[in-house]
């Protein structure tokens, strides 16, 4: 029998186990809102915190990198969708792809993990993974110091809101919505997502 401090806490995390819904969708942004369209990530899930304030189960997690301590988080998720920028890709471009977990996780670079880095981190280190994972990025036009988006990023930010909610609808049912990761889905303005 535990007694003192040591009792207390594991009655707290007992507690907290039967009161926080496990994430149906865990929604992991990443970005530099001091960095321009860097920001993007961080911009869009503080509009899904607000989308889905209401829904427990969506749970919304902003960080400037994405470190290993978020493979926990992953490993408890039912799905995932992760938020970022991309240098990769033409400014302004939205992407959406479905993400699968690195064959190899190496934990020496700790400062910065990718989506799939962390999914495997989850999947070797906690035998969990989320039954389906997105990436949705937003090509960036700038990502020089500034508090604000280039205008191709700032032009775009309503299409993303979009495609994000769209990603969350098809993540939680998934018989119920188009897979808007399918090349040649369809969206509201006619582009396609090949």
């Amino acid at each position: 029998m535990f007694k003192g401090w040591d009792a207390d806490l594991l009655q707290q995390e007992e507690l907290k186990d039967t009161m926080t819904p496990k994430a149906r969708c865990l929604i992991l942004s990443c970005g530099n809102t001091l960095r321009s369209d860097d920001g993007v990530g961080p911009y869009l899930s503080e509009w899904a915190s607000e989308h889905y304030a209401s829904d427990p189960t969506i749970v919304v997690i902003t960080r400037h990198q994405w470190t290993p301590d978020l493979a926990v988080d992953l490993s408890e998720a039912e799905t995932a969708l992760f938020i970022d920028c991309s240098i990769d890709t033409e400014p302004g471009e939205i992407r959406l792809r479905d993400v699968e977990p690195a064959a190899e996780v190496d934990l020496r670079g700790t400062h910065q993990s990718g989506a799939a880095d962390l999914l495997g981190m989850a999947k070797t280190y906690y035998s969990a993974l989320p039954s389906r994972s997105l990436l949705l990025t937003i090509g960036a036009g700038s990502v020089e110091l500034g508090e604000s988006f280039s205008p191709i990023v700032e032009q775009v930010l309503p299409e993303a809101q979009s495609r994000l909610a769209a990603a969350v609808a098809s993540l939680l049912h998934p018989t119920d919505h188009a897979d808007p990761s399918l090349a040649g889905h369809s969206w509201p303005d006619g582009t396609d997502n090949s």
